[in-house]
């Protein structure tokens, strides 16, 4: 099942919810829109600095975690950037594949 890095930023009416529910309240409702897409939440940690969530998690393709993004960044509580990630097997394949590119100007 494909692996998503999510980092997200809580806007300031975010923030309020979190304080008011908590970091468990708020793991409670991101495993429950995971979970509801078919996929687990890997790892999930709280950070400061330019990220103040920082997620795993397993969905079953990239347009559950297009959903997945719509449904958070239209609640205005959260900025969220997804990064698919790659296992090493998956990198070795596209290593071996056939390429046709030539580069600007050549």
């Amino acid at each position: 099942m494909p692996k998503f890095l999510i980092q997200a930023s809580y806007t300031p009416d975010g923030t309020k919810g979190l304080l008011s529910e908590g970091a468990s309240g708020r793991r409670a409702a991101v495993e429950q829109v995971v979970s509801g897409l078919g996929g687990r939440v890997e790892a999930m940690y709280f950070a400061f600095g330019a990220d103040d969530l920082i997620m795993i998690v397993e969905l079953p393709d990239s347009v559950s975690m297009a959903a997945a993004s719509l449904t958070v960044k239209a609640s205005g509580a959260l900025q969220t950037r997804a990064t698919p990630l790659l296992t090493l097997d998956e990198i070795d394949d596209a290593a071996r594949r056939q390429v046709s590119f030539r580069a600007p100007g050549a």
